[in-house]
């Protein structure tokens, strides 16, 4: 590792990978990672990702996206999203992505909830994980990208509102700053702060806590999505997903007298509120969801589904099984502008960790993957654009390699960033802190609300 880079990216899932391979070859890259790089929540993704199918689809994949936004999507972000979608494919599938198809070749398109029609693509029930190693197998092979898992982000070099870098902690425990030209928080969502989540608990929105520190803008923090179908389970830990991709080939919810009580492709608030109301009404603890609605054969169109429920005792060939809402994803985020720059100069933040508005206050399913890889490019983009413009040049410092700073350093990042040591000793209360800070802002903006009658999501 060194102590100077053209770019520090922060994540490897799909935002961070997609912008690593947009970004140029001659450029210095440094991209890490929390955990293991396999566990990014976009390797969970089971439905799939949108795309416009044609022409004549744009008016209703436009209007479906804000419908179950509740309007409050911002339309330019949407537009972009969607006008870029089919190129964001062609690169997918270049790279060997392996989207299902037909006997005659063709992309089969499948259906979720809130979609007026098939327009997703998949590949089995696991499409984030076959894109994401696609894409991280191919900056893996990039020799201008230094990747480093184990590696968390404890704050941001910040002066005058310039990002200049980050303080990270490398695997060994050492706290070393590292600078950068521009830096990306692609580093995912809020799950982790919840006790029931689909996300990996180690996602606990570090870029949210340092934006609150740094005074960065927000945006729409208290806008979360419930998924209304995981698997219950009375153990501790990340809930497993039954994706909306099982309704949207027929599944459906049964109450505890194995009755239909919901249209099961509503949008994912609505379809979460009336499962709470049938497990008040029931005084269970969940519901019941039936595959054997499905006019496919179960165990092909969704073996991950199929084997996970097996391993915990239900046969989805033969029997439902117990279904509850939990936190899923995050529509709000560090406030960003289409080019994916947040309020601080040189800062770029991409992926869940962002909000462009193309959400609003309720995700529609499967545009998730879509958003993050159409907006990681245009981050990507605008930096190289003016790197072009400034001159990329090879910058003597860069051949150092990154040490832990030395007593008299600590006083020059005190003086400059208001980073001192002794705030990241004990790393338990550090991240305390900055799950307090998230619940503190996310308190704020529902209090806002309900005192002005706002719409959130359910």
């Amino acid at each position: 590792m060194k102590k100077y880079y053209d770019a520090v990216i922060v994540g490897c899932g799909v935002a961070g990978c997609f912008a690593a391979l947009h970004l140029p070859q001659e450029a210095d890259i440094l991209m890490i990672t929390k955990a293991d790089t396999e566990d990014s929540d976009s390797f969970l993704a089971q439905g799939g990702i949108c795309v416009l199918k044609n022409e004549d689809d744009y008016d209703a994949f436009y209007e479906d996206t804000m419908h179950a936004g509740h309007y409050e999507n911002t339309p330019e972000s949407v537009d972009i999203m969607i006008r870029s979608s089919r190129n964001v494919i062609n690169q997918l599938i270049a790279w060997d992505v392996d989207f299902r198809r037909d006997e005659n070749g063709e992309l089969c398109y499948t259906k979720e909830g809130a979609h007026s029609t098939n327009r997703i693509l998949f590949h089995d029930d696991v499409t984030g994980k076959e894109i994401t190693s696609k894409l991280l197998a191919q900056v893996k092979k990039l020799p201008n990208v230094t990747l480093l898992a184990h590696t968390e982000m404890c704050d941001i070099l910040s002066c005058k509102n310039v990002c200049e870098g980050v303080l990270i902690r490398d695997e060994e425990g050492k706290l070393i700053p590292v600078y950068a030209r521009d830096v990306i928080w692609a580093c995912g969502g809020i799950g982790g702060i919840y006790d029931n989540s689909t996300n990996f608990p180690h996602l606990t929105g570090d870029a949210l806590a340092i934006a609150i520190h740094r005074n960065i803008a927000l945006k729409n923090v208290n806008y979360v999505q419930i998924h209304p179908t995981t698997l219950y389970s009375q153990k501790k830990g990340r809930r497993f997903l039954i994706s909306e991709s099982v309704r949207g080939e027929g599944a459906v919810l049964l109450d505890k007298n194995g009755e239909r009580f919901t249209d099961e492709l509503q949008p994912r608030d609505v379809v979460s509120r009336e499962i709470h109301r049938q497990m008040e009404k029931d005084h269970t603890k969940h519901v019941w969801l039936s595959l054997k609605t499905i006019p496919l054969d179960v165990k092909e169109r969704f073996p991950n589904i199929y084997q996970k429920c097996l391993e915990e005792g239900y046969d989805i060939t033969k029997e439902p099984i117990p279904v509850v809402p939990a936190q899923h994803y995050f529509m709000g985020g560090v406030k960003v502008d289409s080019n994916s720059e947040t309020t601080m100069d040189h800062l770029y933040a991409t992926g869940e960790t962002s909000c462009n508005g193309v959400h609003g206050a309720n995700r529609l399913a499967s545009n998730s993957l879509l958003e993050s890889l159409v907006f990681a490019e245009r981050a990507a983009k605008k930096m190289a654009a003016e790197w072009t413009a400034e001159g990329l040049t090879e910058n003597a410092d860069r051949k150092e390699t990154a040490t832990e700073p030395k007593e008299d350093e600590w006083k020059l990042l005190a003086k400059r960033y208001d980073i001192r040591k002794e705030d990241y000793q004990n790393m338990e209360e550090y991240a305390e802190r900055c799950k307090e800070s998230i619940w503190d802002a996310i308190r704020k903006e529902d209090e806002y609300e309900s005192n002005h009658k706002n719409t959130k999501c359910g």
